[in-house]
């Protein structure tokens, strides 16, 4: 409600929520099935350079 007391809206929230929303979009990311941490993060490395080129194309 617009009359609500106490809310504020978190400006960067949203980008954090969009770019998650992004990322689930790679099965392989939806579960955590990787053994080592360095494993995941290159997944998610490979996970942006995916999405930044195919907005390039």
């Amino acid at each position: 409600s617009d009359r609500a007391e106490g809310f504020v809206v978190l400006p960067k929230r949203w980008i954090v929520e969009r770019s998650f929303a992004w990322l689930g979009r790679c099965r392989r990311l939806t579960k955590d099935v990787e053994a080592t941490i360095p494993s995941s993060c290159a997944w998610l490395m490979i996970a942006h350079i995916r999405r930044v080129l195919r907005k390039i194309n």
